[in-house]
């Protein structure tokens, strides 16, 4: 039941982050109030259909023109992108990832193509925060033009998402841009292309070798308003939790790590003996019956 209701939730999500219908009339991306609204997961601004920015996007160009802000008196502008991850990463920590993020949800539609499937060292799920300190935060900052501006490293160099919502798609729209395709464009249908593939063999490792939104929601997930509880007494180790966790995290060696986007599937699908539960400002919400022994 949780199952059906996370794919529910996320295909809306999807559909809310994406409503702007006209695209294929007007050729171009919406430009209205609602994209000054950062959506929680990650969604490309540039993609046609985009109701609302990206955070990520948002976040590289604040620390991109803060320089010049600065000389206008106008440095407090863009604290909002800050404010809004952090009211979300406060609130329910890496939750967007599972529930809200159309990224995610791709990944793991395309995961469910049979194959053998291949497990990532667990030391490369902090690669992420170098992508989040150098690509996000450090490169924008500090590498500016002759006017003190910066660019999004990111979104520009890196971004499967934006490639497969925006690059791809205003090609489409606006063939005369296909005359400047260069090494830059293909370099991103490449690293794509290498995600895509990726999917079919690793849980979501977009989301846990590089996104930095992600890394950005799980520094606040062992604080957060809403958090996973585990009970060590009521655990027999039987792994399951981990077997099915979309983003291979081993919950039996403790609750609210970096990588747990809190999708619920571990307390409702995976765990017998109600080793998991959750609570929210400290208050338990959700303590699962124990239905088998574990003896």
């Amino acid at each position: 039941m949780m199952f059906v209701l996370r794919r529910w939730i996320q295909t809306a999500a999807t559909a809310l982050s994406n409503a702007y219908l006209l695209f294929p009339f007007t050729r171009n991306i919406y430009q209205g109030k609602l994209k000054s609204v950062c959506v929680p997961g990650l969604n490309c601004y540039s993609c046609p259909a985009a109701t609302g920015a990206c955070p990520l996007g948002s976040l590289q160009t604040m620390l991109a023109t803060v320089r010049p802000s600065a000389k206008a008196g106008n440095a407090h502008i863009g604290l909002y992108v800050l404010g809004i991850l952090g009211i979300i990463g406060s609130l329910v920590g890496r939750m967007p990832c599972a529930w809200l993020c159309p990224f995610g949800l791709l990944q793991e539609l395309i995961h469910k193509i049979p194959s053998r499937k291949i497990e990532i060292p667990y030391w490369m799920i902090y690669i992420k925060y170098a992508f989040l300190a150098f690509f996000v935060v450090l490169l924008p900052l500090l590498v500016v033009d002759g006017f003190g501006y910066g660019t999004t490293w990111f979104c520009k160099y890196v971004c499967p998402a934006g490639t497969l919502e925006a690059g791809i798609p205003m090609l489409i729209l606006q063939p005369q841009l296909r005359e400047l395709v260069g090494w830059l464009y293909a370099s991103k249908v490449g690293i794509l292309l290498i995600f895509l593939t990726l999917m079919v063999f690793i849980r979501r490792p977009f989301c846990r070798i590089v996104c930095p939104l992600g890394a950005i929601y799980s520094l606040f997930n062992k604080v957060s308003v809403f958090r996973m509880v585990h009970h060590p007494d009521k655990c027999v180790l039987c792994k399951e939790c981990y077997n099915h966790c979309p983003m291979g995290v081993r919950f039996y060696e403790g609750a609210n790590q970096p990588d747990c986007i809190r999708c619920l599937k571990c307390m409702q699908e995976s765990c017998k003996f109600g080793a998991i539960s959750y609570e929210i400002a400290g208050l338990p919400v959700a303590l699962k019956k124990k239905t088998t022994s574990p003896l």
